[in-house]
């Protein structure tokens, strides 16, 4: 079972390296950390104009670089890590298709070139590398962590082959110098500061203050939308355990209860719902975005099993949160405090339910 007290004493004071610090999850994993009482050192590429970061930057040692340069090397040596969280990357489908060999270069690549610069520094003890729901071949039914990787479009495929470097690395080369090594798989995620071009969400809010229709462009696709602390509140607990117990290193994903799955379309009325009068939805028009994935199902078992995480908020909380968030910008509100309070809700909440349970 979750323990978040005893999670809270273990990042206190701990040196923590985020990659891709300065983007949507990674500044949301860093004011989690700063929370907690951890020693965070960021490094990414610079925040691009319109992001959470510079709405609301959290309180860290941040190094702009860029995965494929020496800086990243020299980073590493000076934080000192004693837990990482490797989110950097080339994050979008559609990117993937218009740039490649950027999205392979960065994705995975750069996942290897982080994992060679822990090797040849000693390694942290606990290494948690942040991948996708879409690393899978499966097309039917919910994908396992057995399941065979292999990602249909660029983006996703280069995600794959990040996942299979760091358990080559992690076989070959960390295990054998006392770091544990897992990748995680959290579904889509949502929240407040998400900026991204052709994600539903930050598509609706845009369009809502625009007073326009949303454009879907698959309004039955469907997709294990979760709330940004979910998977944030996993990789924490994760990178706390498998320090206290390496056999947990492996690979996990993070997933809504079945119950909450909705197709794009839902998730669309749910936000014309909380946003209120004027918000509404449409089909776009066919356009030449590269083929998708209509269904994609996680089965989220296995960390449940193995480290008692499941899934707190629902959907339509995700979604209310979101537009909260969305909401406060909108009227010029203070979005450090709004997100503060967003995480002490969340995680109260978990430990009002582990307490409970």
């Amino acid at each position: 079972m979750e323990d978040l007290a005893g999670m809270r004493n273990f990042y206190r004071g701990r040196h923590v390296l985020v990659t891709g610090h300065t983007g949507f999850k990674g500044t949301w994993l860093c004011h989690t950390l700063k929370l907690l009482g951890a020693e965070v050192w960021g490094f990414s590429l610079p925040p691009v104009w319109e992001s959470m970061y510079r709405c609301c930057p959290p309180e860290v040692h941040s190094v702009y670089g860029d995965l494929r340069g020496a800086e990243l090397w020299r980073t590493v040596g000076r934080a000192r890590p004693e837990v990482v969280f490797h989110l950097a990357a080339q994050p979008l489908v559609q990117a993937g298709y218009e740039r490649p060999l950027e999205t392979y270069e960065v994705n995975a690549l750069g996942t290897a070139r982080l994992l060679e610069a822990l090797r040849q520094t000693g390694g942290a003890p606990s290494v948690v590398v942040v991948t996708t729901d879409k690393v899978y071949s499966q097309t039917a039914g919910r994908c396992g962590e057995e399941d065979r990787l292999d990602g249909f479009d660029p983006y996703s495929s280069s995600k794959s082959c990040a996942e299979l470097i760091s358990a080559c690395y992690r076989r070959c080369f960390l295990a054998g110098q006392g770091t544990a090594l897992s990748c995680v798989r959290a579904g889509n995620v949502i929240g407040g500061g998400d900026f991204g071009r052709y994600r539903i969400l930050p598509d609706c809010i845009r369009a809502a203050m625009a007073g326009e229709p949303v454009r879907l462009r698959h309004p039955q696709g469907i997709r294990p939308y979760q709330f940004v602390l979910e998977p944030i509140s996993a990789y924490l607990l994760l990178g706390w355990r498998q320090w206290e117990e390496p056999t947990l290193a492996d690979s996990y994903n993070v997933a809504p209860k079945e119950e909450e799955e909705v197709t794009n379309q839902e998730l669309a009325e749910l936000f014309c719902r909380h946003w209120g009068p004027g918000a509404t939805w449409e089909t776009m028009e066919e356009r030449n975005f590269g083929p998708e994935r209509e269904i994609l199902r996680l089965d989220g078992g296995k960390i449940a099993q193995r480290l008692g995480w499941r899934p707190l908020w629902g959907t339509e909380r995700a979604v209310a949160q979101t537009v909260r968030w969305a909401k406060c910008m909108e009227s010029g509100g203070d979005l450090r405090r709004e997100t503060l309070a967003q995480i002490h809700t969340y995680f109260q909440e978990r430990e009002e339910r582990h307490d409970g349970a």
